[in-house]
C-alpha cells in the first residue's frame, strides 16, 4: 500500500476520534455486545442459525452442523447486541486520479468513519470493490493497521456486485463512498445496498477537477477504467455541458436515494476536513 495512503489512514483515524457514528434505533443487530435489542445476541436464549461470515466469533460455530454438511454455521442468541457498520468503498481507478487528493481522501474518510464507529461501540467491515467485493485485510482493527487499500480496479462497483456481492450484516449501517461517475441505473444498486440495512448513506467524493473542469484549453483525457487516451479542446460550451451532465447525474442519484430512504451528500476531496459538518447534517456523525 502506498505510503501516502497509509498516512491518510492515520490522519483519518485521528480526525475520527472527534466523532461517533450515529446509530439508528433499529440498528441493534449483532450477536455480541453491550446493547440490548430484539434480534440475536449472546444470552443463553437460542434464536436461530445463519451462515458464517468472516469476522464472526468462532465460539458460536455449530461444529456438529459443519461435520454433517461441511458448511460453517453460527448460532444466534437473543438479547445482547452490537450495532455494525458496513463501509463500501469504490475501488475503481476513477477514485485515484493523478494530481488530485482523491485517493488520499478515500482513505482518510474511510478511517474517520471506522474510528467513529468504534467510538459508538460498533463492529465494522470494510468492503472494497474490484473483481467482486472483498474485505480489506485487518479491517476489524484500527485503520492504521489496514492493508491493501488499492484503488486500481477497471470495474465499477455495480459490475463488482454482479461478480461477488458483499455479505452485509443484517440491520447494519451501510455507507457507500464513491464518485458515482459510472453509467448505470442508481436505483438498482441502491436497492441492493439498502436491502436489510438499518440505514444507508451515500457519500459522493469528487476531486475538485471532477466538479469544476477548466473552461478553456487542450486536455489529454484518460479513461480511468480502460486506459484509453484522447485529446479534447475544452471551451465554455463543453464545460457547460459537462456541468449540466454532472448535475443531472447527481439528481438521478438523489432521486433514487429518496425512493430507497437513503441519505446522500457530495464532498470535495481537496476540502474534506472543512466539509465534515455535512456528515453531521445528514445524521451520520455526532461529536464524540
Amino acid at each position: 500500500m502506498e505510503p501516502a495512503i497509509r498516512q491518510a489512514l492515520r490522519d483519518g483515524e485521528k480526525l475520527g476520534l472527534r466523532y461517533a457514528l450515529q446509530i439508528p434505533q433499529v440498528a441493534a443487530s449483532g450477536w455480541t455486545g453491550s446493547r440490548s435489542g430484539r434480534l440475536a445476541g449472546s444470552s443463553i436464549d437460542f434464536q436461530d442459525y445463519r451462515e458464517y461470515q468472516p469476522g464472526d466469533d468462532l465460539r458460536f460455530i455449530d461444529w456438529g452442523i459443519y461435520a454433517r454438511t461441511d458448511r460453517l454455521t453460527v448460532k444466534l442468541f437473543r438479547e445482547e447486541v452490537t450495532p455494525h457498520l458496513d463501509l463500501i468503498l469504490d475501488g475503481s481507478r476513477s477514485m485515484n486520479l493523478t494530481d488530485t487528493a482523491k485517493a488520499n481522501a478515500v482513505a482518510q474518510l474511510a478511517a474517520l468513519l471506522a474510528t467513529s464507529a468504534a467510538n459508538a461501540q460498533c463492529t465494522q467491515a470494510v468492503w472494497l470493490s474490484g473483481e467482486g467485493f472483498q474485505r480489506l485485510p485487518n479491517d476489524t482493527l484500527t485503520p492504521s493497521a489496514w492493508d491493501k487499500l488499492e484503488l486500481d480496479s477497471k470495474r465499477t462497483p455495480e459490475q463488482s456486485f454482479e461478480i461477488l456481492p458483499p455479505k452485509f450484516r443484517r440491520l447494519g449501517v451501510r455507507v457507500l463512498v464513491s464518485d458515482l461517475l459510472w453509467p448505470g441505473e442508481p436505483l438498482q444498486i441502491l436497492r441492493r445496498l439498502r436491502d436489510g440495512a438499518a440505514a444507508l448513506f451515500v457519500i459522493q467524493l469528487l476531486a475538485r477537477d471532477d466538479a469544476t473542469p477548466p473552461e478553456h484549453g487542450n486536455l489529454r483525457v484518460v479513461d480511468s477504467e480502460t486506459g484509453d487516451e484522447s485529446e479534447i479542446y475544452i471551451d465554455s460550451s463543453i464545460a457547460k455541458q459537462y456541468t449540466e451532465n454532472l448535475a443531472q447525474l447527481q439528481q438521478s442519484w438523489s432521486d433514487a436515494c429518496r425512493q430507497c430512504g437513503a441519505h446522500m451528500t457530495t464532498l470535495i476531496a481537496e476540502d474534506l476536513e472543512n466539509s465534515l459538518s455535512e456528515l453531521e447534517s445528514m445524521q451520520l456523525l455526532v461529536p464524540a
